[in-house]
């Protein structure tokens, strides 16, 4: 805390029970000698439901109770007292504790004039208006981290017991959030009733329905639900509306645009909203326009939104919140890959209002910083069986989930499509939907599993007579051949595709089956016309400015000529295909380049190629591709015993 300031203010700030009152008086107990004239404390009650706030004059007259030895000399008019308040703390080495206060204004007419003086204050309130008025040091309280929260429990029940049951204490720091009071609580009725195991008020707590009802220790004061009602008993009926609708909201924070389509309310609106349950810590900004609550905040407002808001209007209120998500990403995802099949979204609902997106770049920011909470919404989604939307989340997420490696939340995602597709009478989607679970299995090594999705899509797509979606399929199951090793059966399934395609008049998946016949061709040592079908592929994608198809074509003209004894040439393939991946955000196209460039370079540059297979072997290991990452360092570990 700083000194030698007019008056030294600290604010410290936070959601009740974070243990903001406990700072301020361990605090003071440490810091007694510096501070020989005496300490003055008062409770504000700024948040107690069960009186007013302490007037500042009344505050005033009890400092002067405690100051002054004949109360005749204290005059009757709160001017007089006030003036005489600062009067006597003038000069005098005093530390002031204002607990609990209810806002600055109510802070401001407390304070001594004394540079001698500390004011210590504490609030749910931000204090924001005694910082810019006062230049108060502003101290934001939040949950305790895992070692501290450990830390609290120890010295309330010690390390024996705590070491007894490590996954009963696990799961009480995990339901607990970090949050002092309530550790505290679990504390109290564990060292009260000593032959119980933790693994009991673990149970206790395990329920979400009913965890705030146990974390209570008895009064008011001490019950969590108690002093999380105080701060909303003070909300405004709108803010309160809000608090209760983030509190339903899926995942782990929530932007300003999100939220406006949650609350039906204009961003502007729910932005000021925001603000200010911010100000009295019920919620957090933690970063530039996105909000998260406590986790045992969030249930109380999940409590309250059951207990006070219409359940149509909170059911309204999440599907407003599902389609932002649905319609947005879609945005994003015609951002980042053009050549995307676009799909139907229906009429936009009243209040849903789909985050704009300027290009590419703020697409892909905006997947990455939603990546947690999409795959929560398609979830709740699913759990609701609100069918559609969990469908178009799959496809919507699939581009950005392949370019980033996202890998298994892929398969997760297509699972859930897979088994939403069924409830939707529609069997393209159906097939579209097998087609695309299949891939995600093969992704992740799951082969035998991809090529039976794979054969049901293919069925499917020739019983409904979709010539396009058996083009499409035809491509799925050459891949999973390939991964089997019948690459005889992969080249005979990507020919169909590719007549299936010219057929169709289809060029851009066209070019895509070109090039993957002459991949195949290849690999089954037919280098004259595989290098004839992927330089058509080539031309065919630089010419509608597919840059996607364009890397995946240069790693086949680099395959091609690293085995008929051009690694030079092969190494100039997989650059320019580095770049083009680079360029459109795909790691996992990145990861594939880089490994070939490495057994390219591995042939006349040992040491660069040991360069690009440690990148290559981050990337694979981040993507969680286990197997590619194992033979990366087999081929890492040659180039050691070479030298």
């Amino acid at each position: 805390m700083q000194e030698n300031s007019p008056v030294v203010i600290s604010a410290i700030g936070g959601s009740g029970g974070i243990g903001k009152t406990w700072l301020a008086l361990h605090w003071a107990h440490r810091h007694l000698d510096r501070f020989p004239d005496g300490q003055l404390f008062v409770n504000l009650r700024g948040f107690d439901p069960s009186d007013k706030p302490v007037a500042p004059p009344d505050a005033v007259r009890g400092f002067l109770d405690a100051l002054v030895a004949d109360q005749k000399e204290i005059p009757a008019d709160p001017s007089a007292q006030l003036a005489l308040f600062r009067s006597l703390v003038a000069q005098r080495r005093i530390l002031m504790v204002l607990d609990n206060a209810r806002d600055s204004d109510q802070v401001a007419q407390l304070l001594p004039g004394s540079a001698t003086c500390t004011v210590l204050v504490t609030s749910r309130d931000q204090m924001a208006g005694l910082s810019a008025t006062h230049g108060a040091h502003m101290l934001p309280v939040d949950a305790l981290g895992g070692s501290d929260a450990l830390a609290l429990l120890s010295r309330h029940l010690g390390q024996d017991r705590l070491s007894a049951e490590p996954a009963a204490v696990t799961e009480l720091v995990e339901y607990c959030a970090g949050l002092p009071l309530a550790l505290s609580i679990v504390a109290s009725h564990a060292r009260l009733q000593p032959h119980v195991p933790l693994a009991e008020f673990a149970e206790e707590l395990r329920d979400a329905a009913t965890r705030l009802e146990a974390l209570d220790a008895g009064s008011s004061a001490t019950q969590l639900e108690a002093v999380l009602s105080w701060s909303y008993a003070a909300l405004s009926a709108e803010q309160a509306a809000v608090f209760r609708l983030v509190g339903l909201a899926p995942g782990s924070d929530l932007s300003v645009h999100a939220a406006a389509s949650l609350t039906g309310l204009s961003v502007t609106g729910v932005r000021k909203i925001l603000r200010e349950l911010v100000r009295v810590s019920l919620v957090q900004q933690h970063a530039s326009g996105r909000y998260r609550m406590h986790d045992l905040v969030r249930l109380y407002a999940a409590q309250r939104a059951r207990a006070d808001h219409p359940q149509e209007e909170c059911t309204r209120a999440l599907q407003r919140l599902t389609e932002f998500c649905a319609r947005t990403a879609h945005d994003a995802d015609v951002l980042i890959a053009p050549h995307h099949a676009a799909i139907e979204l229906g009429e936009q609902s009243d209040g849903c209002q789909p985050q704009p997106l300027a290009d590419a770049g703020a697409a892909w920011e905006w997947f990455s910083a939603e990546r947690a909470n999409l795959m929560a919404i398609q979830h709740m989604a699913a759990e609701r069986q609100w069918h559609a939307r969990v469908w178009q989340l799959a496809w919507t997420l699939t581009t950005f989930q392949l370019r980033q490696g996202h890998l298994h939340d892929n398969l997760i995602a297509w699972r859930a499509g897979a088994d939403a597709s069924k409830h939707l009478n529609d069997p393209p989607t159906r097939t579209r939907s097998h087609r695309h679970l299949g891939r995600a299995c093969a992704q992740l090594g799951r082969h035998e599993e991809a090529l039976s999705h794979h054969k049901v899509a293919l069925a499917g797509a020739e019983e409904d007579g979709d010539l396009l979606g058996q083009a499409h399929t035809h491509r799925a199951v050459a891949k999973a051949y390939e991964e089997q090793g019948d690459n005889q059966q992969a080249l005979r399934h990507s020919e169909q595709a590719l007549e299936l395609y010219d057929a169709l008049g289809v060029p851009l998946s066209g070019s895509h089956a070109l090039n993957e016949v002459g991949w195949y061709m290849a690999k089954l040592g037919h280098v004259d016309e595989a290098r004839s079908h992927c330089a058509q592929a080539l031309n065919r994608c630089r010419s509608s400015n597919d840059r996607s198809g364009e890397a995946r074509t240069l790693l086949s003209l680099g395959y091609i000529d690293h085995h008929t004894g051009e690694p030079r040439t092969a190494a100039g393939h997989f650059r320019r295909a580095i770049a083009l991946y680079s360029d459109i955000g795909d790691i996992t196209g990145q990861a594939d380049a880089l490994d070939h460039l490495g057994s390219a370079l591995a042939v006349y540059d040992p040491g660069e190629a040991r360069h690009i297979w440690q990148q290559a072997l981050e990337l694979y290991s981040a993507q969680h591709r286990n197997a590619d990452a194992q033979r990366i360092q087999a081929h890492i570990a040659e180039l050691a015993d070479r030298s």
